[in-house]
């Protein structure tokens, strides 16, 4: 799986980008902790569907996101129950406008607290690297041919129900498999720990993150932008621009 050659485009592409998301392309495709691969990659799918999905941009344009019924835009015999499908949709195109009450109502559905965090993982994982691509006007890559296998159902030690809508490992309580978690030990964010109860997730998280921003471990050193064409003042003020595009809550 070579994929993501950026050789002959206009800019020069440092070597850590494709690397991290080739890596992230293979993960991808495998099972997770509580999705096979096939439904991994299905969930890459509606991701990029979601976009230009009917259904969201009416709900995007009404007074209340749970006021609009219907049916998505969605891939042609999805994997996807319809209730992972419109978690994706929205995961992707009203995020600011979630709530708690709509996360706890999923697992009646189908949709546990591990599978929804493994779900918004993967949109993560995939938005980031498709946004890629788009700003600087590529194709966006295939995506990769799923493998077989059973997820894993693994639930790590140290999970908390405390300050977020799913439990989360608690600040300096990551341990035995998943120790590697947050070496800056009780000072690491909530946005790093938030989907501690996926760890692969965080992995990823963190693997693209360094790649497209900084380490999680160089976040607090403001004069760090190691190998970086902008100074950490430039990437903060992009990064808070985008974020506020997005409508970022946190």
């Amino acid at each position: 799986m070579p994929g993501f050659a950026y050789e002959t485009t206009p800019w020069q592409i440092r070597e850590d980008l494709p690397n991290a998301y080739r890596a992230e392309w293979q993960k991808l495709a495998q099972p997770g902790a509580w999705w096979t691969g096939a439904e991994r990659v299905a969930i890459a799918e509606e991701v990029r569907r979601a976009q230009g999905c009917a259904l969201c941009i009416e709900r995007r344009q009404a007074l209340s996101p749970f006021s609009v019924d219907g049916e998505h835009d969605h891939a042609e015999a999805s994997r996807l129950s319809d209730v992972a499908i419109d978690t994706v949709h929205r995961l992707v195109t009203d995020a600011s406008r979630l709530s708690r009450t709509w996360v706890e109502k999923l697992a009646a559905q189908g949709v546990s607290d591990g599978h929804y965090v493994e779900l918004l993982g993967v949109v993560v994982v995939v938005i980031s690297i498709d946004s890629f691509n788009r700003g600087l006007g590529l194709q966006l890559e295939p995506l990769p041919e799923p493998e077989e296998g059973t997820p894993t159902g693994h639930r790590p030690l140290g999970l908390e129900h405390v300050t977020a809508w799913v439990p989360m490992i608690q600040a300096g309580k990551a341990q035995g498999e998943d120790a590697d978690l947050f070496p800056g030990g009780p000072q690491t964010a909530n946005v790093i720990r938030a989907l501690s109860l996926v760890p692969d997730a965080v992995r990823s998280l963190k693997n693209v993150s360094a790649a497209q921003y900084v380490p999680t471990w160089a976040v607090g050193d403001p004069s760090y932008s190691e190998g970086r064409a902008l100074d950490r003042a430039q990437i903060e003020l992009v990064a808070g621009r985008v974020s506020a595009l997005n409508e970022c809550f946190y």
